[in-house]
């Protein structure tokens, strides 16, 4: 239960100390046991469950999965990490993964097991009033729509989530117009075009599963900030929301013209597992593979089987996709991340709310201090280089315990980032523990400092709640919901991400951010250094 990453991988590296964390299994398992196939794997593919149940029960090979996020995943298999506790890994693509240095030669039999190309849904009134509903698009009609405020969309951050990754990739590949594998310089020639179609993104996320509730509370009435149009996001996700969610109206799917990136999900031996392994891996993706298997798949997964025997259903018989190329080089895909994050994306501007009260003595503050501060470049990971602040990012510091300190805000300008890095550094080496904990306090201020100062079209703006204890000082969380409930539409569309940390109150922090329409983070299990670079995603 992490997130995707840029292909959805692996091992976020953590802890205050700057070590490697394990991620939890969720098939439950003794790690290295018979008849055990230890597998590093997207969290995507949460929905397997069921199937890999029957797997087991025809093979008698448990299928253990750890999920974590694809950067990560990549550094973990490059630098080692990976084999010592896995004999596989299962991410969406190998495509970025192939191109880091070690971790190629990591990488043993592959065999895939089912695709989901990254496509555009959009609302079926808005398809039908640009005439999308019966006709060819192309990803440059889509960016210029886009710019012309003709719909919104949703797609996750793409150096966290691989069907961002894969729609980032696809469309700068289409628009460069080129026919070959994307290199730097084709990057700074599409930058104004992509930076038309992100003006109209009014939703991410660091997991295309939260990305798909999120759209569908919305649409609902569920969550604060109102419908978005549209979703960039995998077919299959797409075809769920629109048999399962009940939305006011179905979304149509577009499958651009000059072509999309499809996720193909190899299953992929790494060259250290043991004899033992390498049987399991073979009988379990033999298993995976057969016809029964296959339907099953596209039964409850709704992903496109690999086998050509499984019929298709009828929605997708008959199409023909338009594979475009991956880029063959990593410098290419690092300055396509870096132009989105720092150039044409909407910015962001997040208020992080900080409990410094008495109980975060000694290793808590040192873990949040640590935390914050490998997001001003201190963390050299391959996640770690793209969750930092970013160009054109305000970032606000907000401490609090029985009062709240005065904010300290910097934005990060374009170019030379390294002053107002240096600056955000200090204010985090300058937080002093002492006094009681006042989070609704402290929050209602956050919301203050952002009142009015949101647009639609502004920047992407939230709150990062973290606080170790229970409130006890000041108004309560049902004080905060009458206060919360009396804010303009534009506050109330303003995410609070909790993050669950010591002796936090579940249970309040779960409804802050439902009725915020954000989400919580466990530090309580993983360290605060992963929770916060997980956070990045969303913001």
């Amino acid at each position: 239960m992490r997130r995707l990453g840029v292909a959805a991988l692996i091992l976020v590296l953590a802890a205050c100390t700057g070590q490697p964390q394990e991620p939890e299994p969720t098939r439950a398992s003794t790690p290295g046991a018979p008849g055990t196939l230890r597998v590093l794997a997207g969290s995507e593919l949460e929905d397997l469950d069921g199937v890999l149940d029957e797997v087991e029960s025809r093979t008698g090979v448990r299928v253990q999965l750890e999920y974590v996020g694809t950067l990560d995943g990549a550094q973990a298999v490059a630098d080692g990490t990976a084999e010592k506790r896995y004999d596989a890994v299962w991410f969406s693509s190998n495509r970025y993964l192939g191109l880091v240095p070690g971790a190629r030669n990591r990488l043993g039999a592959q065999q895939k097991i089912m695709t989901s190309p990254v496509v555009f849904g959009l609302r079926q009134s808005v398809a039908r009033s640009l005439g999308w509903d019966a006709r060819p698009v192309a990803w440059s009609e889509i960016a210029q729509a886009a710019a012309s405020k003709k719909f919104t969309f949703g797609m996750t951050d793409p150096s966290a989530s691989n069907s961002g990754f894969s729609a980032l990739v696809g469309v700068a590949a289409a628009l460069s117009g080129s026919g070959d594998a994307l290199t730097t310089a084709d990057v700074a020639k599409v930058g104004p075009q992509l930076t038309k179609l992100f003006s109209g993104q009014a939703l991410t996320a660091g997991s295309s599963g939260w990305l798909a509730d999120a759209f569908a509370q919305r649409a609902t009435g569920k969550a604060p900030g109102g419908p978005v149009d549209g979703l960039i996001n995998y077919e299959s996700v797409l075809l769920s929301l629109n048999a399962t969610a009940n939305l006011p109206e179905p979304l149509t799917i577009v499958y651009p013209s000059d072509g999309v990136v499809t996720a193909d999900y190899p299953l992929t031996l790494l060259t250290s597992a043991k004899p033992a392994a390498r049987d399991a891996f073979t009988r379990v993706v033999d298993e995976l593979r057969s016809p029964d298997r296959q339907r099953e798949i596209q039964d409850t997964t709704r992903r496109r089987p690999i086998d050509p025997t499984v019929p298709l259903p009828e929605p997708l018989r008959g199409r023909t996709l338009v594979e475009l190329p991956f880029p063959a080089r990593r410098d290419a895909v690092d300055a396509l991340l870096t132009a989105y994050q720092d150039e044409i994306r909407r910015p962001s501007r997040t208020v992080y709310v900080l409990d410094t009260s008495g109980s975060m003595k000694g290793d808590r503050i040192a873990g949040l201090q640590a935390a914050l501060t490998a997001l001003t470049g201190a963390d050299s990971s391959l996640s770690g280089r793209f969750a930092r602040f970013r160009s054109r990012e305000e970032v606000t510091l907000l401490a609090f315990s029985s009062t709240v300190a005065a904010p300290v805000t910097v934005t990060v300008p374009p170019g030379d980032p390294n002053a107002a890095l240096a600056r955000i550094r200090s204010a985090i080496e300058d937080l002093r523990i002492g006094g009681d904990t006042a989070v609704y306090r402290a929050l209602d201020r956050a919301y203050a400092l952002l009142r009015t100062r949101t647009s639609a079209d502004g920047p992407v703006t939230s709150i990062v709640l973290m606080t170790d204890g229970e409130n006890t000082e000041g108004p309560e969380l049902p004080d905060f919901r009458r206060t919360f409930a009396g804010y303009p539409a534009a506050q109330r569309a303003i995410p609070v991400y909790p993050v669950l940390f010591g002796e936090s109150r579940e249970a309040e922090m779960k409804e802050v951010a439902g009725m915020t329409g954000g989400r919580t983070f466990d530090a309580r299990t993983d360290s605060l250094t992963t929770v916060f670079k997980e956070i990045r995603g969303y913001q």
